[in-house]
């Protein structure tokens, strides 16, 4: 990551011009407002155009809630922190993604902005739609959800403390992520996939640190 120490005020200043800084950040409720009628009418379309029966839709909506834990996982760990002495790679890692570690308290990029989202999603449904077909059409919106529960569970970890005792380890490790180190703790809405592959943090040997984690939290 392109930077010192975590800094407990401001955000990055990702690009000069005044349009496309803009487009860089949001707020969760729009992308929800924007997702959820995708959601609804693609359910609309599996069930009522393509016919499928409810209780395949739903088997292929939680199967792809799911799958979007791995997909989570997967991005997190290779793509967002994503290694590389081209200077070009470093720059885009950190508009991706470093600088949220730089700024966590921004919480103006904990989603991904609607322009560069839309184009991902149109991607991503593009690929499921050649390997699913018709099926995509119920697969995508349980991968849209996956994703919205994910961008809200990384807001609630860096806004609020865990609201159930249950959740505190899923906070822990996200927060030693940010200020103990960055190539473990890569599970956001679930612990899951570190727990398989090794990089959750072993929390009975983790002192700690109030103050640390206050860094990274808003409010």
């Amino acid at each position: 990551m392109q930077f010192d120490k975590i800094k407990n005020k401001g955000q990055a200043r990702l690009f000069e011009n005044e349009y496309l800084e803009f487009l860089t950040k949001t707020h969760p409720l729009v992308i929800w407002g924007m997702y959820i009628p995708v959601i609804g009418y693609m359910l609309y379309v599996s069930a009522v155009r393509i016919g499928l029966k409810p209780v395949m839709i739903a088997g292929i909506f939680v199967s792809a809630m799911f799958a979007w834990t791995l997909f989570e996982y997967l991005m997190h760990r290779f793509v967002f922190h994503f290694v590389s002495d081209n200077p070009r790679v470093q720059r885009f890692i950190y508009v991706l993604h470093g600088n949220h570690h730089e700024y966590p308290r921004d919480k103006q990029r904990l989603f991904m902005p609607p322009v560069p989202s839309l184009i991902l999603a149109c991607l991503i449904f593009s690929l499921q739609y050649l390997i699913l077909g018709k099926y995509a059409f119920a697969f995508f919106p349980g991968f849209l959800l996956g994703y919205l529960m994910y961008g809200s569970m990384h807001y609630a970890i860096h806004a609020w403390k865990p609201p159930f005792k249950f959740m505190k380890p899923l906070w822990r490790n996200h927060h030693l992520h940010h200020y103990k180190d960055e190539h473990k703790g890569f599970g956001v809405s679930t612990s899951l996939w570190d727990r398989v592959f090794g990089t959750f943090f072993d929390l009975q040997k983790e002192k700690e640190d109030p103050e640390k984690v206050r860094q990274l939290m808003f409010k």
